[in-house]
């Protein structure tokens, strides 16, 4: 059996596990699951990932405004995350970055929200869990002028952008995306990232991989993208996992 599965990025907060959240967390480590940064996106989730990291001692919360919710985000809502990212229980800031394909805040407002919290982070001395959709030039620009470290999860630029990414000493974060049909760039990326830049994630309930795809995904499908990233580095996903898993460790600053 696999035994040590580190999912770099999901949401159990999220509504979609809200009728068997417990006994799925309850039976995670019995299928591999040896660590989970689980992301806030507003104040609510932040503080719900908190919770579930102190009921769990498997999970590592983390806290921040995702782009979604920086137009409904407050001045007390800043401050309050400020309290937030301070718990014994808070790894990193994130969720936070840019979403240009929805644009569910104005961009004025993303770009505000997410230099504030690069700050917040370099203040603070934590990593920065990045989301870039469709938002490629003004998020390197940004990670370029703040240089926090940190991981650009579910990562879906080209190689160049990678090795720009990884210039600045971050993460690639790859998830289920790689399984995918037509999923060059992912295994482009796949196939170029150093080993110790590599990190594998679920972003669950969503991006669940072949033959899971379009279901709500959970930490233990990691083994398939994982059977696909070891195949195209040529390398056995076991040791694939081992060596995610330690630099999940690094990262994060978790003994």
């Amino acid at each position: 059996m696999i035994n040590n599965i580190f999912d770099s990025h999901s949401h159990y907060d999220d509504e979609a596990f809200d009728n068997d959240r417990y006994e799925i967390l309850d039976a995670l480590p019995k299928q591999g699951v040896v660590g989970i940064i689980n992301c806030g996106c507003d104040i609510e989730s932040s503080k719900l990932s908190i919770m579930l990291s102190e009921r769990y001692n498997y999970i590592y919360a983390t806290c921040g405004i995702h782009p979604h919710e920086c137009s409904k985000a407050t001045e007390v809502d800043l401050n309050t995350l400020k309290e937030l990212l301070l718990s014994e229980k808070c790894f990193a800031v994130g969720e936070i970055g840019l979403d240009y394909h929805y644009d569910f805040s104005p961009r004025e407002q993303q770009l505000e929200w997410f230099e504030i919290q690069l700050k917040m982070a370099a203040e603070m001395n934590l990593p920065v869990i990045v989301h870039d959709r469709e938002a490629h030039e003004d998020t390197l620009r940004l990670l370029k002028k703040h240089r926090p470290t940190g991981v650009v999860h579910c990562f879906s630029g080209s190689v160049e952008m990678a090795k720009e990414i990884i210039k600045l000493g971050m993460y690639i974060g790859l998830g289920g995306a790689v399984t995918f049909k037509n999923a060059k760039k992912p295994i482009e990326v796949a196939q170029f990232v150093p080993d110790d830049r590599l990190l594998i994630e679920t972003d669950c309930p969503y991006m669940a991989p072949i033959p899971f795809r379009g279901k709500r995904c959970t930490s233990d499908m990691i083994a398939y993208t994982a059977k696909v990233i070891a195949q195209v580095r040529g390398t056995q996903p076991e040791d694939l996992l081992d060596l995610t898993c330690r630099n999940a460790y690094k990262l994060f600053s978790i003994t």
